[in-house]
């Protein structure tokens, strides 16, 4: 009989626990066999003397089969993407109906805000009566019917991971690539992927400060995907800057409606991302990556890609003439001005995770799990790190719910934003892993 003890110590005497031994610690993670002491004690052993490569397979296999393991009979390719996160990214809000408009099927299981970035679930439900939380049948309905939806996760799926993560977030074990890697991916497995595209982020908006960080986690993920029957491939992308020109929930899904609309200038860096990260997920199902581009931009010069999104809003609550009069759908915040620069010079470096917090603080991502989320509220129209400006020329706008949030949130921009020297900007995606 297997006992939480012995694989604890196998662990903390960097002995490799076997496959059965991590799968029957997440199954009793589940079931509660094991106590929050012992995952605990778990959790910080991984932490500091990690798992084998086999052993980060096993962790991640046991975590998302602790729960339901999606099944589809679908017409098309069942694929999907994934971000570790970042200031102004709605990716996946752009993403899931380009595919969905060339044929694809897009279970999207996401999240909500996380310190500084922000969650897609929230952005979302800036839609008037748009709701994530469904069930599985729902779930089925709205994807046989729409090609995509982007919903929360079920408590059924890998309750392993729900419990071992909120046992990491107050234990001081979260930066573990072990335990990180098992997190995301048990959950994205569980949907029952054909395919998965990982945009792993890095640079002063991203968790993963520096490249190095970066392309050593998206290369564990990468490995345990398709050793877990998974074909994966991730991008690590800029984040030393927003990727779209705003921040918040309302004003990212506004830029969104614009690129739907055929507007590649609204966001050219989120335009040209999305469609790199949707042609790689294709090529993973045999597509020529080249061609794949042509499809996904099609997708939306011929509005087939907001047709798609605008039918996943109505099945998910939200307004039936999302595509026609998204403007009058999205609530506009009362207190509207510019960040004026205050001198010449370039944009030499833009702290993104200031920039991210200065929108928690204006209510539009949360500081404590209860907060509520002022829709409304962000920045936008974002100045481009590189860029030359003007004495009193606008950084960006701040969209705030009253004049005194509106003041605090302009002193954080400029404290955020550096003006000097030109500086050498990062390519939008640093590397390729395959």
């Amino acid at each position: 009989m297997m006992d939480a003890r012995a694989i604890i110590a196998k662990i903390k005497a960097e002995i490799a626990p076997t496959d059965d031994e991590l799968c029957w610690f997440t199954n009793g993670l589940s079931t509660g066999l094991v106590s929050d002491a012992q995952a605990g004690a778990f959790a910080m052993a991984v932490c500091l003397n990690g798992l084998s490569d086999a052993g980060r397979v096993a962790l991640t296999t046991g975590m998302r089969d602790s729960g339901d393991v999606l099944k589809w009979d679908l017409d098309g390719p069942v694929l999907d993407k994934h971000s570790t996160g970042g200031v102004g990214d709605p990716v996946s809000l752009l993403l899931a109906p380009m595919l969905a408009a060339c044929g694809v099927f897009v279970p999207m299981i996401s999240g909500r805000g996380l310190g500084h970035t922000g969650g897609t679930l929230d952005k979302l439900e800036a839609i008037p009566g748009v709701k994530t939380d469904v069930s599985e049948a729902q779930l089925r309905r709205i994807l046989r019917k729409t090609g995509c939806a982007i919903v929360g996760a079920t408590g059924a799926i890998a309750p392993a991971d729900k419990r071992l993560y909120a046992i990491r977030d107050v234990t001081s074990t979260v930066d573990s690539i072990d335990l990180i890697t098992a997190s995301i991916l048990s959950k994205k497995l569980a949907a029952g992927l054909e395919g998965l595209i990982l945009d792993v982020k890095t640079g002063s908006g991203a968790f993963m400060k520096t490249q190095a960080e970066a392309e050593t986690l998206a290369r564990a993920l990468v490995d345990v995907a398709n050793n877990a029957g998974c074909p994966t491939a991730a991008f690590v992308t800029d984040m030393d800057e927003p990727l779209a020109p705003a921040l918040g929930n309302a004003v990212e899904v506004a830029v969104c409606m614009e690129v739907l609309s055929g507007n590649r200038l609204a966001a050219p860096r989120l335009h040209d991302l999305t469609i790199a990260l949707g042609a790689r997920v294709l090529a993973l199902h045999g597509e020529a990556e080249g061609e794949a581009e042509e499809k996904l931009k099609d997708a939306i010069s011929s509005g087939r890609a907001m047709t798609h999104f605008a039918a996943m809003i109505a099945e998910m609550g939200g307004p039936p003439d999302m595509a026609e009069d998204w403007r009058t759908h999205l609530p506009a915040a009362p207190v509207v001005g510019d960040v004026m620069a205050p001198m010449d010079g370039y944009i030499t470096a833009i702290d993104g995770e200031a920039l991210g917090l200065a929108v928690v603080g204006l209510g539009g991502g949360r500081r404590v799990e209860t907060d509520r989320i002022n829709p409304a509220v962000g920045l936008k129209d974002m100045i481009r790190l590189g860029v030359k400006v003007g004495q009193n020329q606008p950084l960006c706008t701040v969209h705030a719910a009253n004049e005194d949030a509106a003041q605090a949130t302009a002193a954080a921009v400029l404290a955020a934003i550096t003006i000097g020297e030109k500086p050498d900007v990062q390519p939008l995606v640093r590397a390729r892993i395959s």
